[in-house]
This record gives structure tokens, sequence and C-alpha cells, in this order.
């Protein structure tokens, strides 16, 4: 877990990538699990790992499959200082303000993180009116103390530069819980696939994407500049087996398995990539599930519709409380994530 654990503390909002994309990189090359490593002009990182196939096996025009993770996590931009030195900011990514209040923040500036609090504006419980208590605050009513003095704090963060909410990695009984899971297990499943893998006939190309959660922006670039046979998005999902919410919009179950993606409301999956990834799991007596998102998308809708098209499947590792920091991913889940993408790779 040490490397999911250092993948959810890098602060990486969309368009702010450098940070996570710096970690990624210095491990993948050190794993040595790959052939070929670049940075394409949006900033997707991709790593190539050619056919390995087994000994005295010769593979002609091997299928390019690409797998693709997005590294941003939801967050803001600076938007505003005011005179008192509290600041504003403009959201990147989507959030339920019900998760907003009283929490602990990192200001990412060009001189370091600056540690600070959030809060929505207005009258503290003990005197607000009855019709304040009511109200839920929009991102607009929300600022950020750092604690310092005006001048202090014009002088150090400057407009645009990045905000994420801070929270511990956790082992909570069977889960590991986090802020952003969503999508650094992602990130993190194509890595393990990768490192379990000997032998494989097709070449894999891992794209670690940027702008995901501000409208699927890098995926559609790297899936043009890869041209694939085939596209597995590799992202988490909801997990809403919980209190107050029908079994019927459960989306999926946590400890079932790795979820495959039927469909969402930005792209339909391959079924017979469905099937293959099923049968494969049977194979190797590996969990898996359907699931249905009703709203909400991922990567592999631009890998879908790159070209002339692309035979496309989703993946996601089931999420309790996703976009909080305190998602909650199941031990068994994750383990099932990178064992099923690890052994469909190999079948193929």
């Amino acid at each position: 877990m040490e490397l999911l654990k250092t993948l959810t503390q890098t602060p990486s909002v969309p368009g702010r990538e450098s940070r996570i994309r710096a970690v990624l990189e210095d491990y993948l090359n050190a794993s040595g699990c790959f052939d070929e490593i670049e940075i394409d002009s949006m900033g997707n990182l991709i790593a190539v790992r050619r056919a390995r196939p087994e000994p005295d096996t010769v593979v002609s025009n091997p299928l390019r499959v690409m797998l693709a993770a997005h590294m941003d996590q939801i967050g803001f931009l600076v938007r505003h200082i005011d005179d008192n030195g509290y600041v504003r900011v403009n959201p990147v990514g989507g959030f339920d303000t019900r998760n907003l209040f009283a929490r602990k923040v990192r200001v990412c500036t060009g001189e370091g993180d600056l540690p600070g609090v959030m809060n929505p504006s207005g009258r503290p419980i003990h005197i607000a009116t009855d019709d304040e208590k009511k109200k839920v605050p929009v991102i607009s009513d929300f600022f950020i103390d750092l604690g310092m003095e005006a001048e202090a704090v014009q002088s150090r963060v400057r407009i645009g530069d990045m905000v994420v909410l801070d929270g511990p990695f956790q082992e909570v009984g069977d889960y590991v819980a986090s802020q952003c899971l969503d999508n650094r297990v992602g990130c993190w499943a194509q890595i393990r696939a990768i490192e379990n893998l000997t032998y494989h006939n097709c070449d894999i190309y891992a794209a670690f994407t940027v702008q995901e959660e501000v409208g699927l922006r890098g995926a559609m670039p790297a899936a043009f500049g890869i041209e694939p046979h085939i596209g597995v998005a590799c992202d988490t999902t909801l997990c809403c087996k919980t209190p107050g919410v029908p079994d019927e919009e459960r989306v999926s179950v946590a400890g079932a398995g790795l979820a495959l993606h039927v469909m969402d409301s930005s792209m339909i999956s391959d079924i017979g990539l469905i099937e293959d990834f099923e049968a494969v799991a049977v194979k190797n007596n590996i969990k898996s599930q359907r699931a249905i998102l009703p709203r909400g998308g991922q990567d592999g809708a631009m890998i879908q519709r790159s070209r002339g098209g692309v035979r496309t499947i989703a993946l996601a590792c089931p999420i309790k409380y996703i976009h909080t920091v305190t998602e909650m991913a199941h031990r068994d889940d994750l383990e099932a994530y990178h064992r099923l993408l690890t052994a469909w790779l190999t079948s193929l």
C-alpha cells in the first residue's frame, strides 16, 4: 500500500498534474517494467511495454492495448485574495459542498505548500439564525484562512495556485481510506498489473491522463497518438451500499470484486470485452461484478470515439463516499483489480 499512499498524498488537480506525474515517472523508470516513457503535449504520461512472448514464440503485428487512468484529482484554483488575506477559490472538478465544512487544505504555491482551513462565510452556529442554519452554501461562499497577515498571503499566493483538501491515508478495517482514491487507485492498478506480468503478446500503452475531472480532456489526444486496437479505462465508481441509499441505486458492492462498467452517461462498454474479462475472472477465480453508473463518465469515452473508433471497456474499483476526503476501497477489490487486469493482458 505504500505506493498507493504516496499517490494519494501527492496533490495534483486538473491542469496542475506536474507533481503526480513526476512521482509516477520516477517510479516507472525505477521499476524497469517499461521500454519507453514519454510525456505528450497535453501532459499525459505514457509508458510503453512492448510484447514479451514466451520463449520460441514469435508475435507479428501485436495488438496495441491502451490502458488509461487519470492522474488528476478534484480540487480548486485560487481566484481571489481579499484585503484581509482570505482566499477564494474556483473548483476544478465536482464537489458536494456539504462535505466542505471545516476542512483542512493545502495551498500549493511556487514557494511551497501552505496549510489552511476552509469554511463558509457567515455566522457560527451559536449566533446563526434558524434560516442560516438550514442554508447549504455554494462554492463561492467558502474561503480559506491561512492564519497569516494579508500582506504575507498576497506576497506568497497567486491567482491560479492549486488548492487541495488535506486528508490522511489510513487502513480502516478491511478498507483503505483516503482523499483522491478517485483515481489514484486506477493509476496504482495499472502499475501493479504490469509489474505482475511475465509474458504477453500485446504492446501495452499505460497512459496516465490529465484533466479527466473537468471533461475527459487528456484521454482523447493520448488515444489519437497511440491508435490502440483496444482501450481499457482504469477508474473508480460509486459504491452506495450504505445507509440512506436504496439498494437498486448502489451501483456496485464493496468486496464483490472489480466492477466491469457496462455503461455510464459517457459510454457503453464493448460487450465482448466485458464477457472476455468475466471469462478470465472465472478461470482465475478472481471476483468481478457488473455495474451501471446512471450519471458520470470516464476516459474510456474519449478512447472509444478516437479516430475510427476503438473497442473499449471501463474498469472500476468500488469506492464509498466518492469525491470526499474519506473515500474507502475494500482490499479485496483492490486485489481483484490488478490481478484481473494482469490475467486478461496475459490471455491476449
